[in-house]
């Protein structure tokens, strides 16, 4: 396993940076190799510059200002999100590095007259999401939850068609108690457990299907 963490929050004493060091205890005892991208304290340029967008579809070029990042992007087959949710949807930051790192010709292709785009990240087979809103569940649910949906739906479209997905969030986190913030980070552990549990062959299920289907 190849774990790319993307963690986004200015303050390393938060809640979320907890969260992370369990993520990463869980992808230790797993074994895993592991790449973590601070944004906060690498300093990352949320902004698409006007160059940027001017070679944005040109993938020989549109990766050099991010290069690092889009070399881990494509390193990995488990990428995970850390991030506070602000205003229902992703910290800048974040989106930021959506924008700049998810490019034509790296994240997805982009089409031709009358098609629509293909997977770029179908070597990602395992995506996952913990957050924390100050927003209840039903606000957050009310709203559409922005943030989970452009991970779980938008960045998971792009990846493996049976990746597999965790998602975690402490809701009310600005009235938070010690005993809500440990459940939350014991919840945080079993979904890590499954995220990071072994991927079914698909391919060699379905070999076996089809030797059981030629028996006599």
């Amino acid at each position: 396993m190849r774990a790319l963490v993307v963690y986004c929050h200015p303050s390393e004493g938060s809640f979320t940076a907890a969260v992370r060091d369990l993520v990463l205890a869980h992808l230790s005892r797993a074994g895993a190799e592991v790449r973590l991208r601070d944004l906060y304290a690498e300093g990352f340029g949320a902004a698409l510059s006007a160059a940027e967008w001017q070679g944005y579809e040109d993938s020989d070029l549109n990766r050099d200002p991010v290069a690092g990042h889009v070399d881990d992007l494509l390193w990995c087959d488990t990428l995970i999100f850390i991030y506070p949710t602000w205003w229902y949807g992703l910290p800048a930051v974040l989106k930021g590095w959506l924008d700049r790192t998810l490019l034509p010709g790296v994240a997805f292709h982009l089409p031709q007259e009358g098609k629509v785009i293909t997977r770029g990240l179908q070597h990602i087979s395992r995506l996952g999401v913990f957050t924390s809103c100050g927003a209840s569940w039903w606000l957050s649910f009310m709203v559409g939850q922005p943030g989970r949906r452009t991970i779980l739906r938008g960045v998971r479209y792009l990846c493996a068609p049976r990746c597999r997905t965790a998602f975690a969030a402490h809701y009310l986190m600005d009235s938070s108690t010690e005993a809500s913030r440990a459940a939350h980070l014991a919840r945080v552990a079993g979904a890590m457990a499954r995220l990071t549990g072994p991927v079914r062959d698909v391919s060699s299920t379905h070999a076996l299907c089809d030797k059981k289907k030629s028996t006599p």
